[in-house]
This record gives C-alpha cells, structure tokens and sequence, in this order.
C-alpha cells in the first residue's frame, strides 16, 4: 500500500483542484455575511458573486440564473417535485436522487425505456407526453450517464417537451467539465450540477434555470439566492466551485488525451484469451463520455473485483457510489437490457485530468491478475496474458 496507488473513480469524485483549495483558503478570512451591506459584507459578496459567474460561464447561461445549493442531491430534489406537477416522467437510467425525489408520489411517476446502449427512446417519450398532454408535467432525463457514460440527445428532449409545453430537467452532474455544455443548446428549463465532479469541493452545487424558469424553494426562510434557496451561502464552498468550474472550462480540451488512456483500457481488456461465459465484456455506448469504462467478467461479482482491485493499488468503483458503500446489482445496466450474470459483474472504470499512462499500466496489470485467478477458477487452461 505504500505504493503510488492508481484513482480511478473520477465518476464518484474528483481530486480538489488547486485552484479551488486556493480560493478556498482565501474565502476562509473573509468575516461578512453576503448578505450584508458593510465592507465585510460586501467583500463576501464580491466572491460569491464572482464564483456565481464562473459556474454560468461554464455551462453557457446568464449568472443571475445560478442558483447554489448543498450539492446535486439537493438540487435534483429542488427541481423534481411531485408537489408541483401532474405527472413526472424520468428515464429509466436516472441517479438515484432523481428516481427518489421523482418516486415521492408513485402514482405520478412515468418512466421512458432505454435501448441497449442507454439511450432514451425519444418515440416513447413523445407518447408519454401525448397521454399527458391536460396535465402539468416535468420530464428529468441526465446528460451523462454516471455508470457507463451514455450521453443522452437532450436537445431533442426538450423540444419535444416544449412542443407539448412540459417542462425539463436535465441532470448535468456527470457531464458538467467533462463536455461542452451550453444552456441555450440544450435548451431545458432546468441544469443541475456538483462541485465535487469537476475538481471543487463537496457539498456544494447549483441548479442553472433558464431564461422563463424560476425555482419553486425547498428550504424557505430569507432572501437568499433570488429567494429561491434559503440560508446563508456556504461561501468557502462556493469560492471553491467558482474556482473550479474556471479551471474546467480552461482544461477542456485535456479530455481527448484522457480518452485515449480509456482507449487503452478497453483494448487491453477486450484483448484477454478467454471464449464463452469466462471471455471479458465492455459496455461502450457510441455516444458517451470520454472518460469512463464498463468492464465485466460475467460470473465474478463486482464487489469481489472492486475488493480485489483495491488490494493491488486500484481504485474502481461498481455502479454509483451514492449508497454508503453498499454494492447491488446495476439498475440500469438492468433498464438497458443487460442479462443478470452481466448486471452484477460490471465495474465501472473512470479516468480523469490527473489520470496518466502509470495508472493505465497499474490497472492493466491488476485486472489480468484477477482475470488469470478467475479463469483458473472455472477450471479453465493455464493463460498467459501479455
């Protein structure tokens, strides 16, 4: 263990950027309120306003639009709210805080199907929408899929739910620094996003409303953030997201290099000697993020190989790594048609800006280790495996 060891769990969190522990050790000093209208005050105001800049400069929108909160979580549960809407409609691959906050009242829960490679059936949602079309509905589809990287047409989503005059939500957080992202491209009513997935701290996000929307508050009290989420700003936090969302909109074009090292992964992977019920699988969406792998061994449960993993210096996660620490068979692997066998055995492989060739290699050479034990295992020859 006192070996460099490989991170390669970006999709759970990133590494803290420097430039947001600066930001963050600077806001430390700062004494005001930014709600008050003394120097203090306004000082602290000055950084809030200023990181409030950044975060609509990274995602394309009008920084009177961004609206901070404790995290995606938060921000997820703001917007989807079976209180406000008639009907609620997800996909069937949405996190769990969507699916949570969209299951509140059951009755009013829609969900779209998926294909194979994650991707919503847009032909679904139009007749969703259709068989709603006297009710006030809210449709949730994610960007970035968290567990195997699928990017969603949101686009096309949302003209289809303006058409039917729906309102969207689109779960940003796994995309946010990773893609271009541009409000007014995308055209949904409402973003959200985390700090913590593009380098800034945790337990700060936002939710980015566009040009006609207006977030309904779940925490009231004062006058905070346009009235629309209450409390005092966590402004340590938020000096720190500012910082990194600068930083993430400057490093964009490194994630071509970092899909390159993915690449590496998957050819590696799909390159291991074995045939039948022992032979790897990747699941590779044509359309997906450039950072993320999901690799199984049919029959090895994830657990056992995010374990194994981990004892050689590599971390890897199984699915989401929002369900304290628990590992359960993959919804949505199972929403994109994956037999069970596949749905319990897939790790998901994320890599990130600081991610490097030595890590690449360090992954490589555990999982042919837990490879050659499984095979021997079955009962299978001897390999060698280069």
């Amino acid at each position: 263990m006192s070996e460099k060891r490989a991170y390669l769990d970006w999709n759970a969190t990133a590494p803290l950027r420097p430039e947001a522990r600066e930001a963050m050790t600077a806001a430390f000093d700062v004494v005001g309120n930014p709600s008050s209208v003394h120097a203090e005050g306004r000082r602290a105001a000055a950084i809030l306003r200023d990181a409030r800049d950044a975060v609509a400069e990274l995602v394309g929108a009008a920084s009177d639009r961004v609206v901070f909160t404790s995290g995606g979580t938060e921000a997820n549960a703001t917007c989807v709210r079976p209180d406000l809407y008639d009907r609620i409609i997800v996909s069937a691959v949405e996190h769990d805080s969507v699916k949570a906050a969209a299951s509140v009242d059951p009755a009013k829960l829609c969900v779209i199907p998926v294909d194979a490679t994650g991707e919503i059936d847009l032909t679904a949602l139009d007749r969703l929408l259709d068989e709603t079309a006297a009710e006030r509905v809210l449709v949730s589809v994610m960007l970035a899929n968290n567990e195997v990287g699928t990017i969603q047409p949101i686009s096309e989503a949302a003209e289809l739910c303006h058409a039917h005059g729906a309102a969207i939500h689109c779960d940003a957080v796994q995309a946010v620094g990773k893609v271009p992202v541009s409000m007014a491209a995308l055209g949904v009513d409402f973003l959200t996003l985390s700090a913590h997935k593009f380098g800034g701290p945790k337990g700060v996000g936002a939710i980015v409303c566009g040009p006609a929307a207006a977030v309904a508050p779940l925490v009231r009290g004062g006058g905070q953030e346009w009235r629309q989420r209450a409390g005092t700003e966590n402004l340590i936090g938020i000096a720190g997201m500012g910082a990194a969302a600068r930083a993430a909109a400057a490093g964009m074009d490194d994630w071509t290099r970092v899909a390159a090292l993915r690449d590496r992964i998957e050819a590696f992977v799909g390159k291991l000697p074995g045939v039948g019920a022992s032979a790897p699988v990747l699941i590779a969406p044509g359309c997906r993020l450039s950072n993320t792998a999901a690799v199984a061994l049919p029959g090895l449960k994830a657990d056992m190989m995010v374990m194994t993993l981990d004892l050689e210096g590599v971390a890897v996660s199984a699915g989401a790594a929002c369900s304290s620490g628990k590992v359960k068979r993959s919804s949505v692997l199972e929403a994109m048609g994956a037999p069970a066998a596949i749905a319990d055995a897939t790790i998901r492989v994320s890599l990130g800006w600081e991610t490097g060739d030595d890590d690449v290699d360090r992954f490589c050479t555990a999982f042919a280790t837990l490879y050659r034990r499984w095979r021997q295992r079955l009962g299978a020859d001897r390999l060698e495996v280069a």
